[in-house]
């Protein structure tokens, strides 16, 4: 029994290692590739490493397009877009989670049922509404969109969380006298503080990285997000730019790997607080 236990262990740690290997090989290349001299590019045996490794592409990356200013766009656009998202998915999971009726379910099965619109159906509607508010070519209304299609997901998210709190934490708090502001603050939120960080991760990096609706959206060039800006190194033919492009690429996912990286400390923090919880 013992064996036969280490065996499968075994496999899963290497059925691990190697999904592990899957998702890092796309990104080892783009490093590779942003750091390779243009003869290097054009080799017909590419190397993992780069044998003469170069900033030019960095440099070129900047100089042919506004990354810095694209960069800040995506960034005010994901991160306005998280926060505004889960402070309004937080008390409806609340209460769609604590108060079950008919309507909570219903809300529940449109939650699911929403997210598999493709956008297509949707951005000429949204186009139409967006113009009559006067929103198109901006950033608020960017964030409308994006607060708006992550919110049925972030909302189903959170209900799942608060479902796991058990209502007797709840009860025992009303019984020793706190108030239900009170409870929610002092007993409810810390323990559902990994699911809201984990909630607001989501949220940002799937604004973070949108492309269809910041392309149709915005129009002038000071108003687009990084995905966007990353497409202008496609020539008319669908020539790529390659090593720009890499180094341009390599740098956009850098913000959304520090968010995780601060965020996942946070979830496990929570997650070590709210078992301790008293």
């Amino acid at each position: 029994m013992n064996r036969t236990s280490t065996v499968a262990r075994a496999g899963q740690y290497l059925a691990l290692l190697g999904y592990l290997v899957f998702l890092a090989f796309p990104f080892l290349w783009l490093i590779s590739t942003a750091f390779k001299p243009a003869r290097e590019l054009g080799s017909l045996h590419p190397t993992w490493i780069p044998q003469d490794p170069t900033l030019s592409n960095f440099r070129q990356a900047f100089a042919e397009q506004p990354l810095l200013q694209a960069a800040a766009n995506s960034l005010i656009a994901a991160l306005c877009a998280a926060v505004i998202a889960v402070a309004i998915a937080t008390p409806m999971a609340y209460v769609m989670a604590r108060h079950r009726s008919r309507l909570s379910t219903a809300a529940t099965g449109w939650v699911v049922i929403s997210q598999a619109f493709p956008f297509v159906l949707l951005i000429i509607p949204l186009f139409l509404v967006l113009k009559n508010l006067g929103l198109i070519n901006t950033l608020s209304g960017l964030v409308l969109v994006y607060v708006v299609w992550s919110l049925p997901f972030a909302l189903w998210m959170l209900a799942g969380y608060v479902r796991a709190v058990p209502r007797e934490l709840e009860e025992a708090a009303a019984v020793d006298g706190a108030g239900r502001l009170r409870t929610l603050i002092s007993v409810t939120a810390p323990l559902l503080a990994p699911g809201i960080a984990a909630t607001a991760l989501f949220a940002f990096i799937t604004a973070w990285n949108e492309f269809f609706f910041a392309l149709v959206l915005l129009k002038t060039p000071e108003k687009q997000t990084l995905p966007v800006v990353l497409t202008h190194f496609l020539g008319a033919e669908g020539a790529a730019d390659l090593g720009p492009l890499a180094a341009a690429a390599f740098l956009a996912t850098i913000p959304s790997l520090v968010v995780f990286a601060v965020i996942q400390r946070r979830i496990t923090g929570g997650m070590l607080a709210g078992a301790v919880k008293s």
